[in-house]
């Protein structure tokens, strides 16, 4: 039944959107939350106060999707991992995955990108999945076990990424560092505050303590 209902209840506006969701899947959404024309079916689903997501954007195949406070999904994002408990073959010597999207409060993910979330991706708070056509990739087959394989991806807390960029699993971006465009990022960093940059990415210089984006208390960015 509630697969037959998913095409209508996208249609519908938000207060009885937002009612359907949370009776018929058990959804935890904030009153000031919001879901556009958008196909978001996860196992569970979290929006905090004020979190959005908006037109055109697919969110599917997750054990869960969790927004913080404020945070948002632009349009036309393709949101997708590879959920427990299928009785699929694959990921069975990974016990412990989850296919998770954990976005920290302020943060926002703009449009046009896709985001593979059969291991968790956890973005940080007042953190910016800038531009456009961006690929984070959890996972991918490994060539010596002949088998796919996950692994998390995590991006710090007030971090900016820029347009056109690949993540890879087992990749991490520290706290307050930028992502330059067109990057390859292949491995788990730890050095904060600095630009990393090229492919493979790697630090480049720097980046200043008190510039304004680092230090902001609202993840809108005039």
């Amino acid at each position: 039944m509630r697969r037959l209902l998913q095409p209508l209840i996208v249609l519908l506006p938000w207060p009885l959107k937002r009612l359907l969701l949370q009776r018929l899947f058990g959804y935890r959404l904030a009153p000031s939350a919001r879901i556009g024309l958008a196909w978001v079916y996860p196992r569970r689903l979290t929006m905090a106060p004020g979190a959005r997501i908006d037109h055109f954007t697919v969110a599917v195949n997750l054990d869960s999707l969790e927004l913080g406070e404020e945070s948002s999904i632009g349009r036309s994002n393709w949101i997708t991992g590879f959920p427990t408990g299928t009785g699929s073959p694959h990921f069975v010597h990974q016990p412990q995955r989850r296919a998770v999207l954990q976005l920290g409060e302020h943060t926002a993910i703009t449009k046009h990108h896709h985001i593979d979330c059969t291991n968790r991706v956890s973005i940080g708070p007042f953190t910016t999945i800038a531009g456009y056509s961006s690929q984070l990739l959890s996972h991918a087959i490994d060539l010596q076990c002949n088998r796919q394989h996950s692994e998390p991806i995590v991006i710090g807390a007030y971090c900016f990424v820029g347009s056109n960029y690949v993540i890879l699993g087992g990749s991490a971006l520290p706290d307050h560092c930028v992502l330059g465009a067109l990057s390859l990022l292949n491995k788990a960093h730890t050095e904060s505050r600095g630009l990393y940059a090229g492919q493979p990415a790697i630090w480049r210089k720097a980046i200043n303590r008190v510039a304004a984006y680092f230090i902001r208390k609202s993840g809108f960015v005039v």
